[in-house]
């Protein structure tokens, strides 16, 4: 059984939209693992990885500039466990504050730098619910040609088909 799969078992177990103690530690274990990993790859340093309070639902995580990275763990409102790729992508957003501490284009270049590497690591593993990054990449390479403005291409998105999308896993 793999890290991610041991942490789905547990989030079943506990009481539906309940993080219980046992899984709360797992997953705070995991993702110090995971982010140990990334700042050892980015150079990035933090003080501390916790959990946010429950009654905070107004983000999924916050960077505090003493190093401090918070992670909400349980969806806003439904209370449910998020899924671990979600906790992770936070993660990375929130790793990525280290070194930028804004929404800056210089934070986008690296927040998707820390995510694409965490990716090719096999610590994040998102669902395929939208086009990706080398499926949105000629949209905006067109655009680029065209002269769109950057503020413009970073929104771009190819048509979504009606059907849903078959992963190619021999590729």
């Amino acid at each position: 059984m793999t890290d991610h799969e041991g942490i789905r078992t547990l989030m079943r177990r506990g009481a539906e939209g309940d993080v219980d103690r046992r899984t709360r530690a797992e997953l705070l274990r995991r993702l110090e693992r995971d982010a140990l990993r990334i700042c050892s790859r980015f150079e990035l340093r933090y003080r501390v990885l916790e959990a946010e309070r429950a009654n905070v639902t107004s983000r999924y995580g916050v960077c505090y500039s003493d190093g401090t990275i918070r992670i909400r763990l349980r969806h806003a409102t439904t209370g449910r466990p998020l899924k671990y790729s979600s906790l992770v992508n936070t993660l990375c957003h929130e790793l990525a504050h280290l070194r930028h501490f804004n929404h800056g284009p210089r934070f986008q270049t690296f927040y998707a730098q820390i995510l694409e590497w965490a990716r090719r690591e096999g610590i994040y593993r998102p669902g395929r619910l939208g086009p990706s990054p080398a499926e949105r990449a000629p949209v905006a390479v067109a655009l680029a040609r065209a002269g769109t403005p950057a503020r413009d291409r970073a929104q771009a998105r190819p048509p979504r088909s009606a059907e849903p999308m078959q992963l190619d896993l021999f590729r």
